[in-house]
C-alpha cells in the first residue's frame, strides 16, 4: 500500500498531484501541488476556504485543510505526469464530520465494529453530449430501441475503449461496457469492492470520463435527466456485507429464499424502511425527480422505481435480487454524490441489523404495467422538497449518519430548493400570461 507519495511520484514520473476532496454537493474540489510539495501536504493538507464550496461553513472559519490519503493515489492514464489522491477534510485538527469521505469512514468503522466489511458495485450511466450540452454528441444515435446498439457504441469507440483502456490499466477489472437505453447514453461497469475503495473509484470514474469526453471534443453529463423523452441516467448499487477478512458472504444462504441470510433480509429491511428518506441523497437535485417520476420514455421504460417496493430478478422495483447473497438498489441516479451512496447504504443497512427491520412482502409483479394493484406500498418522493421534508422527520437515519451532517445538508439543500423555486420560467409564461 503506498503510503509516502514523494518517493511514489518519483518512481512513476509523476510531476504534479490533484489533492481533491467531494463537497456536500458531489463537486470535486482540487488544488494542483508539484510533488516536491507533496510531502508538506501529506503531513499538513492543502489548505482550502471551506466556504467557497458546498459545505456548511462561512467565510469566518478557519482553514479547511484536504489530507491527502496515499492509499487512494491514482496516476492520470491520459495525462501520466499527474495523480489524483482522494483526500480527507480536517479543521483544527479535528474531522469535518459533514464532510462526505470523513462521514463514509466512520461508517465503515462502525460496521467494522459489528464484524461487517460493505461491499458495494456501482453502474454509472452518463451521456456523450455536445460541448454545449444541447444535445447527444451522435446525430445517427436515432434508433427507438437503441440499448447495446453495437454500431452506435462503435461510432463513440475511440471514447468508450480510452476509458475502459484506462481501467483495464488502473487494476479496477472492468467486465462490460454498453451503450443504454436512451440515445447517446452508456453505461461502464468495474468490479465491486470495500465501500471506500468503491467511493473513491466511482469519484475518479466521473473525473475521468469528463476529462477524456472532452479530449475527444465531447461532453459527458450524469444528469438525471438531461433530455426530455429518453431514459435519464441512474447508477444502480450492488451490495453486499461479508466478514471483516472479506472471506464470507454475510448476506448468502441458500437455504433462504433468493438465497438472502436473514441478515441480509434485516439490512434490506433497513433500506426499505428508510426509502424515502434515502432520496434525499441518492437522488440529490431538482432534475433528479424528472428521472423517478418520468412518463414512460421512447424505448417503452423509464427503468426508474417510483415505489417503495423489492422483488427477485425483476428491474421494475425500487430493489431487485438478482442472485444469492446481494442485491441491487435501483433508486440512485447519476447525480448522487460517490461517498454519500456508499454512506446512506451503510447507514440505512445498520438501522436495519439493530432493529431487526422486516424488509416486507416482496412482489412479482411488472410495476411499470400493474404497479397500481399494490396500494400498501409507499410512492417515493415526487419532489426535492418532499425528499428533504422525508429525511427530516426520519431521527433514526439522522442520528445514524450524524446530526452535523444531517443538518448541514438539510441547510443547503432547502437553499438550493428555494433557488430553484423562486425562478421565473418559460412554462409560467406560457401556462399563465393569458388567464
Amino acid at each position: 500500500m503506498t503510503t509516502e507519495l514523494a518517493s511514489w511520484a518519483k518512481e512513476r514520473g509523476v510531476k504534479y498531484f490533484m489533492i481533491s476532496y467531494t463537497d456536500l454537493f458531489g463537486a470535486q474540489r482540487a488544488k494542483l501541488v508539484p510533488t516536491q510539495a507533496i510531502a508538506d501536504m501529506q503531513a499538513d493538507g492543502a489548505g482550502f476556504a471551506g466556504f467557497a464550496t458546498w459545505l456548511d461553513l462561512t467565510p469566518a472559519h478557519p482553514d479547511l485543510f484536504a489530507l491527502p490519503d496515499a492509499s487512494s493515489a491514482i496516476q492520470l492514464p491520459w495525462k501520466k505526469d499527474v495523480a489524483w489522491v482522494a483526500a480527507d477534510c480536517v479543521m483544527d485538527d479535528k474531522p469535518v464530520e459533514q464532510a462526505p469521505r470523513v462521514l463514509l469512514k466512520r461508517l465503515v468503522a462502525e460496521a467494522a465494529e459489528q464484524g461487517l466489511r460493505v461491499k458495494t458495485g456501482v453502474e454509472p450511466e452518463f451521456f456523450l453530449i455536445s460541448p454545449d450540452g444541447s444535445v447527444i454528441s451522435d446525430e445517427y444515435d436515432t434508433a427507438e430501441k437503441p440499448c447495446y446498439d453495437q454500431q452506435a457504441v462503435m461510432r463513440r469507440y475511440d471514447v468508450i475503449a480510452e476509458i475502459c483502456d484506462a481501467m483495464l490499466e488502473l487494476g479496477w477489472k472492468p467486465y462490460q461496457n454498453d451503450h443504454e437505453d436512451a440515445n447517446g447514453q452508456f453505461e461502464m461497469n468495474w468490479e465491486y469492492d470495500d465501500a471506500l475503495q468503491t467511493a473513491d473509484k466511482h469519484s475518479f470514474f466521473k473525473f475521468m470520463v469528463k476529462s477524456i469526453a472532452e479530449k475527444h471534443g465531447l461532453r459527458a453529463t450524469f444528469m438525471p435527466k438531461p433530455f426530455k423523452g429518453l431514459t435519464g441516467n441512474g447508477c444502480h448499487a450492488h451490495i453486499s456485507v461479508w466478514d471483516l477478512e472479506g472471506k464470507t458472504n454475510a448476506f448468502a444462504d441458500k437455504a433462504m429464499p433468493f438465497g438472502l441470510s436473514a441478515k441480509g433480509r434485516t439490512f434490506l429491511g433497513g433500506i426499505m424502511k428508510h426509502a424515502s428518506a434515502l432520496a434525499a441523497v441518492t437522488n440529490p437535485t431538482v432534475n433528479s425527480y424528472k428521472r423517478i417520476n418520468a412518463p414512460r420514455t421512447i424505448s417503452g421504460a423509464t427503468w426508474a422505481p417510483n415505489s417503495v417496493t423489492w422483488t427477485g430478478n425483476n428491474r421494475t422495483h425500487m430493489v431487485r435480487v438478482p442472485g444469492p447473497g446481494r442485491f441491487e438498489l435501483r433508486l440512485p441516479d447519476g447525480a448522487v454524490n460517490p461517498y454519500l451512496l456508499q454512506a446512506i447504504i451503510i447507514a440505512a443497512g445498520l438501522s436495519g441489523l439493530r432493529t431487526n427491520a422486516d424488509p416486507g412482502p416482496h412482489h412479482d409483479i411488472d410495476m411499470y404495467k400493474d404497479g397500481h394493484t399494490i396500494k400498501d406500498a409507499p410512492k417515493l418522493p415526487l419532489n426535492l422538497l418532499d425528499a428533504l421534508r422525508e429525511y427530516d422527520k426520519d431521527e433514526e437515519l439522522k442520528a445514524v449518519l450524524g446530526h452535523e451532517f444531517s443538518a448541514s445538508y438539510l441547510k443547503l439543500k432547502h437553499l438550493e430548493w428555494n433557488t430553484y423555486a423562486s425562478q421565473f420560467t418559460e412554462w409560467e409564461r406560457q401556462t399563465t400570461l393569458d388567464i
